[in-house]
């Protein structure tokens, strides 16, 4: 293994570096909070977070391990739902948090269950100051295997965007979660639905969002090229 950096090399590194952002997008009930407590309680990554949090449902982030943790590991900076409208705050809370670089490794956005995915990762390029101090990592979609396709097939009104399809489509990589509810024969015809949608994005199955962190963090997987080849107005706001 690699000789770990020296504290001078570090400290170098950490004023110019850009911080790694990950977006965690699915729908309400899908796991994604599941997933995100189980990232924050694994204690094998070492790595501290931020987290944007602004979901809307019943369960938030585990407050135990909010008030447990909050000096060592969560820094909440704003409940502000990250959509389109509020992209502006987004782009002041991020600005704000980078004043606080010594206290985390990397900041995880963690968005509504009907939110697009698309306004959020266009934040980390429609602004200097924050393509400057910000690489956006990965946009991880967590699915719920049994409810899935009835979202992608919800009808819409003409000019609305299918969110579920939005989400799959922009997603880095795909978590099918809770397998358990569902047939091998319905998590295949799943896959192949999503695969259609998204041929790129790798498929992990798994049950109570339990996947290894390193499958999510630090991957470097967003291509800007191959989500302007799907939306070619994506710079364009």
């Amino acid at each position: 293994s690699s000789t770990p950096p020296s504290v001078t090399e570090t400290l170098v590194d950490m004023s110019s570096r850009k911080v790694p952002v990950t977006i965690l997008t699915g729908f309400l009930g899908s796991g994604k909070t599941t997933l995100l407590n189980h990232i924050l309680e694994d204690p094998n990554h070492g790595l501290r977070f931020a987290i944007i949090e602004n979901e809307f449902g019943d369960v938030g982030v585990d407050e135990r391990i909010l008030s447990e943790k909050a000096d060592e590991e969560v820094i909440e900076v704003m409940n502000g739902c990250i959509c389109c409208t509020v992209r502006g705050d987004l782009v002041v809370a991020l600005k704000n948090l980078y004043s606080k670089i010594s206290q985390f490794d990397a900041v995880i956005i963690e968005t509504t269950g009907l939110a697009d995915p698309a306004p959020v990762a266009q934040t980390f390029f429609v602004d200097d100051d924050i393509q400057a101090k910000f690489s956006l990592d990965a946009i991880i979609t967590v699915c719920d295997s049994k409810h899935i396709l009835a979202r992608i097939d919800d009808e819409k009104p003409e000019g609305v965007e299918n969110e579920a399809a939005e989400q799959v489509a922009f997603a880095d990589r795909i978590l099918l979660n809770k397998t358990d509810l569902v047939s091998e024969e319905d998590l295949l015809r799943v896959e192949k639905r999503l695969k259609s949608i998204n041929s790129q994005a790798p498929v992990q199955r798994c049950t109570k969002a339990e996947v290894s962190p390193d499958w999510v963090l630090d991957i470097g997987a967003f291509d800007l090229k191959r989500v302007i080849e799907m939306d070619p107005e994506f710079l364009n706001t």
